[in-house]
C-alpha cells in the first residue's frame, strides 16, 4: 500500500477539528462576556452601527451610571459649537478662575488668572482630561459651571439622550450626574456627524504644555485597528469606562463600555466588542442617525451688558406676532397668529451690545414694526406637501422651529428653493416639541441629497410622507 503526501484535501479529521475551534472560540467569547456582566454589576456596553443606528449588541445600556470623564465629550461637543458658530476661535482664551484651579486631579495645574487658548483647552480635555480646564470652558461658555451644565442637559436632550443629566463640565463626583451606555453611544455618533473637522482631535496622541508632554489615556489608539478616539473617564463609582470610534473598511461602530474593574479588563472588553461586531456593520451608505439640536441659547461673555450701559426701557410683558400674505418671499403656506413673550424681541437701541436670542431670525427681526404699545412680526407654517420630506430638528416652541427653516433657507437656498416648509406639534414624554421640516422633495435621491448639503450645519433625517 503507498502512502500519499502533499494533499490538498483536508481529513476527516482535520475539518472536525478546526470546527471544533471555532465553536469553542465563540463560545469562549460569549462566555467572557457573560463572565464581566455576571461579575461586575456596575457594568453596562453597547455597539451601534454608525452608519445606520442599528444596535449590534447591548447589556444594560439603558441603566443609569455615572458617566466619570466621559461628561468632557459634551464639554467638547459644547465648545464645537461655539466654535462653528463663530463665538469662539482656536486662539481665543479661556481664564482659569479660582473655581477652575480649585478643581481635583487630574489637572493642568494653571495658576489662577492665568489662560490658555481654546485649542490647548480642546488637547487637554482629549489627552489629559483636565478637570480645571473642563471648569473653565463651562465658566467661559455659561458664565458659570453650574449655568454650563443646565445647557449641558437640554443640549443631551434635543439630541436624544434622554436619561443623562449633567451636573458639572468635568465629570467629578455627583450623584445626581448621571447617563447610559446607550445616551453616550448618541453622543459619540454626534460627535462624529455634526463636528467632523473637529473630531480629528480626539487622535491625538500626547499633547505638550509648557514643559511637560501629556499622553493620551485611552490606550487603544494605534493599537486596535480603525480605532479614531474617543474618550476614557474614571471614578471610584463609576469604574472604567470607553467610548471609542472605530472606522475601518468602510465600516463604522461606536462602542461603549462602563463600570470596567479595571483600565485593562476595560480595554480587553471593548477590543472583544470591536472585533467581534466591526464585521457585522454596514458598508452602505451613511444616514443621519442623531438629529442636531437647537442651537444653545448661551455664551456669557458675548451677553453681558457693561456696568456703565444705560438700563433698557421697559416694554410689554407680551407681543402679539400674525402673518400677512407673501411677507416671506413668496414661499406660500397657512399662516397664522400666535403670541409671544416680547423678551424674545429685540428692542432696536443704542446699547453698546445687542442682546439677540437665536428664536427671533434676523429675517423675522427686519420685519419687526415698532409701536408704542405692540410689536408685529411676520411667521409661517403650512401643511406638508406629497412625496419626501427631511427633518431639521425638534425644537420648545413654534418660533424656534420657523427660526430653523429659515436658517437653514439662508444657509443653503439652491438646495431648498423647490420645496416648502412647515412644522409639526407632538408630544414627547410629556413636553411638547416643534419638528422642523421641509416637504415636496420628488425622490427619496433628492431628499438624501439635501441632507448631505445640510449636515455640515444641521441635523437632517430624510422621511417618506
Amino acid at each position: 500500500m503507498r502512502t500519499v503526501t502533499g494533499s490538498t484535501t483536508p481529513s476527516l479529521g482535520r475539518v472536525f477539528t478546526r470546527v471544533l475551534s471555532a465553536v469553542i472560540l465563540s463560545i469562549a467569547f460569549s462566555a467572557t462576556s457573560l463572565s464581566v456582566a455576571s461579575a461586575n454589576k456596575k457594568y453596562a456596553g453597547i455597539v451601534v452601527d454608525a452608519k445606520n443606528g442599528k444596535t449590534l449588541y447591548s447589556y444594560k445600556a439603558d441603566s443609569l451610571r455615572y458617566p466619570a470623564s466621559l461628561t468632557k465629550m459634551m464639554t467638547l461637543y459644547m465648545l464645537f459649537e461655539q466654535m462653528e458658530k463663530g463665538n469662539v476661535s482656536k486662539r481665543t482664551r479661556i481664564r482659569i478662575s479660582r473655581h477652575a484651579a480649585s478643581m481635583q486631579p487630574s489637572k493642568l495645574g494653571i495658576r489662577v488668572g492665568g489662560s490658555l487658548s481654546a485649542e490647548q483647552a480642546i488637547y487637554a480635555l482629549v489627552t489629559k482630561s483636565a478637570n480645571d480646564v473642563a471648569a473653565a470652558i463651562g465658566e467661559h461658555i455659561g458664565g458659570t459651571e453650574s449655568k454650563f451644565a443646565v445647557l449641558m442637559t437640554r443640549k443631551a436632550r434635543s439630541i436624544g439622550m434622554s436619561r443623562t443629566t449633567f451636573k458639572n463640565a468635568s465629570g467629578l463626583p455627583n450623584s445626581k450626574q448621571v447617563t447610559t451606555a446607550r445616551d453616550m453611544a448618541t453622543l459619540g455618533i454626534a460627535m462624529r456627524e455634526h463636528y467632523p473637522k473637529y473630531f480629528r482631535y480626539f487622535k491625538t496622541r500626547s499633547f505638550k504644555y509648557g514643559k511637560r508632554v501629556y499622553g493620551n489615556h485611552n490606550r487603544l489608539l494605534g493599537k486596535v485597528r480603525g480605532v479614531d478616539g474617543i474618550k476614557t473617564g474614571y471614578t471610584r463609582a463609576s469604574g472604567f469606562n470607553l467610548v471609542s470610534s472605530v472606522y475601518d473598511r468602510k465600516r463604522s461602530i461606536v462602542g461603549v463600555v462602563m463600570g470596567g474593574k479595571s483600565g485593562r479588563s476595560r480595554n480587553q472588553q471593548m477590543t472583544k466588542l470591536i472585533g467581534k461586531y466591526i464585521g457585522k456593520a454596514t458598508t452602505g451608505r451613511d444616514r443621519i442617525v442623531v438629529a442636531k439640536g437647537r442651537p444653545s441659547n448661551a455664551f456669557a461673555s458675548v451677553f453681558k451688558r457693561p456696568k456703565n450701559a444705560p438700563t433698557p426701557q421697559k416694554r410689554p410683558t407680551m407681543v402679539t406676532a400674525y402673518a400677512s400674505a407673501g411677507s416671506l418671499g413668496g414661499f406660500g403656506g397657512n399662516l397664522e397668529t400666535i403670541t409671544l413673550p416680547t423678551s424674545l424681541i429685540p428692542v432696536p437701541t443704542a446699547s453698546p451690545i445687542a442682546h439677540r436670542d437665536p428664536i427671533v431670525t434676523a429675517s423675522i427681526q427686519s420685519r419687526v414694526a415698532t409701536s408704542h404699545s405692540t410689536k408685529q412680526l411676520t411667521v409661517q407654517t403650512e401643511k406638508p406637501a406629497s412625496g419626501w420630506q427631511i427633518q431639521i430638528g425638534a425644537v420648545p416652541s413654534k418660533a424656534a422651529a420657523i427660526d430653523l427653516l429659515e436658517g437653514a433657507r439662508k444657509y443653503s437656498p439652491r438646495t431648498l428653493r423647490s420645496v416648502s416648509n412647515y412644522t409639526m406639534s407632538v408630544d414627547k414624554n410629556g413636553t411638547k416639541l416643534y419638528r422642523a421640516r421641509f416637504a415636496g422633495f420628488v425622490s427619496k435621491k433628492s431628499a438624501w441629497a439635501a441632507c448631505k448639503n445640510l449636515k455640515k450645519k444641521y441635523g437632517c433625517l430624510a422621511l417618506a410622507n
